[in-house]
């Protein structure tokens, strides 16, 4: 361990010294040539710049009876060396031709060979400064075009950069000499963090070996206040806490264990081998079997997904199986991946649910078929009205605003009705009970249907006895009932039938009974009728406006005054239903309002 840590420490710090070193070494020779490039650059660019009016027009302006131009710019630029930082052995200038760039004098004699034709001269050849640099050239240079009367020259700067490549030279040795020296420093000090770093690594280590074997009792000296010490701290503490955290795990595992055995779903758990190893008792009852160690993965769950894909999912698998007409989800996921692995499956019976979701299905596909048919004859009767706008008679116009107003309310009826049951559904409809006479709310009833039932040609009959109690009721809600069922029969009873409406009492309990001979309802269709959107002929119903909801809102409503609604068994045609409510009220009055 010592001599691993102590190697990587002395790695570390070699690295970061030469690394550093190379960096900064790189760094400061770039620099170097970059600022000599640049300043050779700006010395030429100030030289020529129009700040020195005198040097221009001492290059620029021959003098009187001048023969030979090349050689008076050679005499000014020989004045102006300082200026241009011309030595006569790094950096020269020359005056060339302006028209074919041949030499014509200079600081120094023609180079053999010629002057090389750079991309600066060829730029001053047509007209332009030539300032471009080249990092990768091994010169510096500038070209700039002259005018001096009537001729054209070119005036020349070069420069070896000798000078910079002297510079880094005398500065590559002290570069290698600070990196040597940083290399001495690392390892020096990399000996130095290996004695303070290891050893008390190392007692920690042994601590951690002797933890492992079981003795908790070892206390480690702290040598020291930082990390270290302060992880030697904590495997004191840890030392200490461990065993009291040993016997915390074995006491919740026991809890596990108790909860496991008594939890509503069921578990079984298999090994890498598809063998049963542990299974609790709501397992036994869902699946309605005895498990035994004979029992197998294959055996009980086979089908549903071989065992080796259960074993790699990431998550689980889900399916479902119908057990002595229950309705069960099986959940299937992998547990602790490797040798000591297994797969858990998870029962748990959803036949409540299931059906609850089917019957909200239900009810959903039934709103939407109610709604959808007057919706589809308000659209049709108002796309006719629009197209047929202007031309159609104002009957005919008439007839059809009729036509989607009695659509409207239907749909508003029906939206009414499902408010009604879904107040009913959620508790909150409160009834709002007082006294009133059974016998004049029965009244009251017929004279309001006595006109509709007229219309068909009915005749309906009221047969009260002498003397009724009163009733302790939402009058609203008892009335709203009567009206339905008697408005039911009035509906599907051909018109010219006889309807008959009577009422009693009897063991504490009013009732009244709406009798018809109309169509009826066969007796396979009897214990449906109260359902919600159900009814026998739904096209007849359509037709009447009927929803489906009245009789089961009438139910409702009976069953919250603890009473009861339901069909009367008789002889011969049509239906008699019967409306039965306590004369008290209902005995949790304050579960309902008041």
């Amino acid at each position: 361990m010592r001599r691993s840590l102590h190697m990587k420490l002395v790695l570390i710090m070699v690295l970061l010294i030469v690394s550093l070193m190379t960096v900064v070494g790189a760094f400061l020779m770039n620099s170097v040539t970059g600022y000599y490039i640049n300043d050779f650059y700006r010395q030429i660019a100030s030289a020529f710049g129009e700040d020195n009016v005198d040097f221009l027009q001492d290059l620029q302006i021959p003098t009187q009876g001048e023969t030979d131009g090349a050689a008076m710019l050679d005499e000014v630029l020989a004045a102006y060396v300082g200026v241009l930082g011309v030595d006569g052995r790094n950096r020269n200038y020359y005056v060339l031709d302006g028209v074919t760039g041949r030499f014509l004098a200079g600081s120094a004699q023609e180079p053999e060979g010629g002057v090389q034709i750079t991309p600066n001269i060829s730029a001053a050849l047509l007209g332009e400064v030539g300032l471009e640099s080249d990092a990768a050239a091994d010169y510096m240079d500038a070209a700039v075009p002259i005018r001096r009367g009537e001729q054209s020259y070119v005036i020349y700067i070069l420069d070896n950069r000798e000078t910079v490549r002297s510079l880094n030279g005398e500065m590559f040795p002290l570069i290698l000499e600070a990196l040597a020296l940083g290399l001495v420093i690392s390892i020096l000090l990399s000996f130095l963090l290996s004695k303070t770093m290891v050893t008390p690594l190392q007692r920690l280590t042994d601590g951690l070996q002797e933890v492992a074997a079981g003795d908790f009792s070892k206390k480690l000296e702290v040598t020291s206040r930082d990390e270290i010490g302060q992880l030697t701290e904590s495997f004191n503490s840890m030392a200490g806490q461990l065993q009291n955290t040993i016997a915390a795990v074995r006491n919740e595992r026991n809890k596990l264990d108790t909860l496991f055995l008594h939890m509503a779903d069921g578990v079984v758990a298999f090994d890498r081998e598809g063998k049963v190893i542990h299974t609790n008792p709501a397992a036994s009852r869902m699946l309605r079997r005895a498990f035994t160690q004979q029992d197998s993965y294959g055996q009980l769950f086979g089908d549903l997904f071989p065992l080796e894909e259960v074993e790699q999912v990431d998550g689980h698998l889900s399916a479902e199986r119908m057990v002595a007409g229950r309705c069960l989800e099986l959940l299937l996921a992998p547990f602790a991946r490797g040798d000591q692995g297994g797969v858990l499956v998870l029962i748990h019976d959803v036949t409540e649910q299931r059906a609850a979701e089917q019957t909200r299905k239900d009810f959903v596909a039934n709103v939407s078929h109610e709604l959808r048919t007057p919706l589809t004859n308000i659209r049709s009767y108002a796309e006719t009205l629009e197209e047929g706008l202007g031309d159609m008679p104002a009957e005919t116009a008439k007839n059809f605003l009729t036509v989607i107003l009695n659509e409207t309310d239907r749909m508003t009826h029906i939206v009414q009705d499902l408010l009604t049951l879904s107040r009913f559904d959620s508790g909150r409809s409160e009834l709002h009970l007082a006294r009133f006479p059974f016998a004049e709310a029965v009244q009251d009833t017929y004279q309001a249907v006595i006109l509709d039932a007229q219309k068909h040609a009915h005749t309906v009959r009221l047969e009260l006895p002498d003397k009724l109690p009163e009733v302790l009721a939402d009058q609203e809600r008892v009335m709203q009932v009567m009206m339905n069922i008697v408005s039911n029969a009035i509906k599907y009873t051909p018109d010219g039938g006889t309807i008959t409406l009577s009422a009693g009492v009897r063991e504490g309990r009013v009732w009244m009974e709406v009798d018809d001979n109309g169509i009826g309802i066969p007796p396979t269709d009897r214990e449906r009728i109260f359902e919600r959107f159900y009814r026998v002929d739904k096209a007849r119903s359509r037709q009447s406006g009927g929803t489906g909801l009245g009789l089961s809102i009438a139910k409702e409503i009976a069953q919250l005054h603890e009473g009861d609604l339901y069909l009367v068994d008789k002889q011969g045609p049509g239906l008699t239903i019967r409306l039965e409510l306590p004369v008290d009220g209902p005995r949790k009055e304050d579960s309902h309002g008041s």
